[in-house]
């Protein structure tokens, strides 16, 4: 067929089917560690002001406070850097985001385990932790941060307290309100995304790549649902199967790039003169077919004495000296068929009449 390599470089550009290349994987961590960016980057500065707020009191040597300042509003930016130019983004988040969870155990230890500033902590770090990788990674950073908060207590002999004044309440509340707020906005505009995805790939895999009309498969669904809605509410539709004549040819003669022309060339006319509402599709090769609801013959022949005509009078820019024509068969629904095949059958026939006929016509099926 013409259109093999057309067909699969537009599946392999939406990924259908095809395995993922070192660069896919590389563009897909690197989207996963930028959904992170934002909410590290708002937690970690609003989550500032209830730790410090523990320090204040726990009167903590300056080296901390500097430790508390970088990894307020220096790490997440470094954080964003080492996924960004590492070969694995994806990894390289993961990391990040465990380094999070013991980094959170160790300001959880510093802070006396402060009731309200630990429970902001734990909620976005859990949040990151259960969003990004589910339970596995969820269990391990909860590990991670429950050591980092035991080793922490016994290096500064701290002493749990768990209590909290109005002012540390007061601070760590934005966090629990504000985090949850952006870290489902993300999601939002995460499962957007990968829904508006999903609807591009579904409509791919309906589509014939080279033409954009049905494929094959779609079509035929199409077609089985038209036949069984007709014989439920009594409406009259026509299909109709068109080949290009002297396809084969066109094809040896000219090379098959010329051949792709032509049954784009096709494909554009039978869009322009029949309605949005008729479905067209490809069978492959140089076959079309043509779904008519609520169409009588006579009507479809006159669509097709259309085509005819625009045909003649068309050059293809590639080839100014081939002359394209198509043959058509014409089949109305009748009620003696039990099935969408015999429907379809019965087009063949009026097609194969077609060409015996001489081509560049439209036949009737009997």
């Amino acid at each position: 067929m013409n259109d093999d390599n057309v067909y699969s470089k537009a599946f392999a550009r939406e990924g259908i089917n095809q395995p993922r290349s070192a660069d896919e994987h590389y563009r897909s961590g690197l989207r996963f560690a930028r959904r992170l960016r934002l909410p590290r980057t708002a937690g970690l500065a609003i989550l500032f002001f209830p730790v410090a707020s523990v320090l204040v009191e726990e009167a903590v040597a300056g080296t901390w406070w500097l430790l508390l300042v970088g990894w307020a509003f220096i790490w997440p930016h470094l954080a964003w850097q080492l996924s960004a130019r590492s070969a694995d983004p994806y990894h390289n988040e993961i990391v990040n985001l465990k380094i999070d969870a013991i980094v959170a155990g160790i300001w959880i230890g510093m802070m006396g385990m402060n009731v309200m500033p630990t429970a902001a902590l734990v909620m976005m770090m859990g949040m990151n932790l259960m969003g990004t990788g589910g339970l596995r990674l969820f269990g391990s950073g909860a590990l991670m941060t429950t050591l980092a908060v035991i080793v922490t207590l016994q290096l500064t002999h701290g002493v749990p307290h768990f209590t909290s004044t109005p002012l540390e309440s007061l601070l760590a509340l934005p966090v629990l309100v504000a985090y949850p707020l952006i870290f489902a906005w993300v999601s939002h505009r995460t499962t957007t995304r990968l829904s508006e995805h999903k609807r591009r790939l579904e409509l791919m895999s309906n589509l014939d790549g080279m033409t954009g009309v049905f494929n094959r498969r779609h079509w035929e669904l199409l077609l089985r649902t038209e036949f069984e809605n007709c014989r439920r509410y009594h409406r009259s539709a026509t299909i109709l199967v068109i080949d290009i004549d002297h396809f084969k040819s066109i094809n040896d003669t000219w090379g098959h790039d010329v051949g792709d022309h032509a049954i784009i060339a096709v494909t554009r006319q039978l869009q322009l003169t029949l309605r949005a509402c008729d479905m067209v599709g490809r069978f492959g090769g140089d076959e079309f077919t043509v779904i008519m609801s609520g169409t009588s013959p006579e009507s479809a022949i006159a669509a097709m004495s259309r085509v005819h005509e625009r045909l003649a009078d068309f050059h293809l820019p590639a080839a100014p000296q081939v002359r394209l024509s198509i043959s058509v068969g014409v089949a109305p629904l009748t009620a003696s068929m039990v099935h969408y095949q015999e429907w379809l059958k019965a087009a063949d026939i009026a097609l194969y009449k077609a060409k015996n006929a001489g081509r560049n016509r439209t036949e009737v099926a009997a």
